[in-house]
């Protein structure tokens, strides 16, 4: 009896293992290249807009799922796109003012948490992605100088710094958290963004968080007359705090001879 047993233990088990062997793999969706979802704070306008890159595919529909299981994205491509494929996006929410929208309510509607991008492919698999929102907003970058001279709080005023070339646009470097908007929390600085703009001409450029200074090039400044400029803190989670601000350029003095 106990001989009979054991056989037909053993023939279970190489059934059970064959069975096994046998056995498709499992599926396993394919991820996104790229997939970021993060909020942007201008501080000097006073507002705020939640912002996503999302690559890979290609695609015909894309959802974005909040950390309650709420969609608040579907994009779908139809007709001819929709065989042609979705693979890269970009969008950019509507940035209220803070009289309009108050801090609290924008992050309110985007709570913290993981959100999940989910996509159907062309044959039908499914693309998967998910990121951390955060709500910890770097403080803006302060002690803004242009050419030694103070920066201006904004471009509205009066008078605006009026330097001559080169320019060079010096700041700190940012190490907290933003000391009223958002939560409190560790901010590591990943990079700073730097731009500076007239009319049509714009130029931009990512500095590492080591560098806490731009001189910008001859050839713009050799423009003259007035420049906006922008400084955008880059945290580790993505969020993005920025400052806008104004200056002038006089023209050269008459060389004499």
């Amino acid at each position: 009896m106990r001989k009979r047993m054991n056989r037909t233990n053993l023939s279970l088990i190489v059934m059970f293992s064959l069975t096994l062997a046998a056995a498709p793999p499992a599926v396993q969706a394919a991820e996104f290249s790229e997939a970021e979802l993060y909020l942007e704070l201008n501080n000097t306008d006073g507002d705020l807009g939640i912002h996503s890159s999302i690559d890979g595919g290609a695609y015909s529909l894309l959802e974005i799922e909040d950390p309650n299981e709420r969609v608040i994205l579907v994009v779908e491509a139809a007709g001819r796109l929709a065989r042609q494929g979705l693979t890269q996006l970009f969008f950019e929410s509507a940035e209220p003012k803070f009289s309009e929208l108050d801090p609290k309510e924008f992050f309110r509607r985007f709570p913290e948490g993981t959100y999940e991008i989910e996509a159907i492919s062309l044959t039908g698999e499914e693309i998967e992605g998910s990121v951390v929102l955060s709500h910890v907003m770097a403080a803006p970058v302060g002690r803004i100088t242009v050419n030694g001279i103070p920066a201006a709080k904004n471009c509205d005023a009066v008078p605006l710094p009026a330097v001559r070339g080169p320019v060079l646009i010096d700041w700190d470097p940012v190490t907290t958290s933003h000391p009223t908007i958002g939560k409190k929390g560790p901010v590591k600085i990943v990079r700073y963004q730097f731009f500076v703009q007239q009319e049509d001409l714009k130029l931009a450029i990512d500095l590492p968080p080591t560098v806490t200074r731009f001189q910008v090039p001859a050839a713009i400044t050799a423009l003259g007359g007035q420049f906006k400029f922008e400084i955008i803190a880059r945290t580790a989670s993505g969020n993005n705090t920025a400052i806008e601000s104004c200056y002038t350029v006089s023209p050269a003095p008459p060389v004499t001879r």
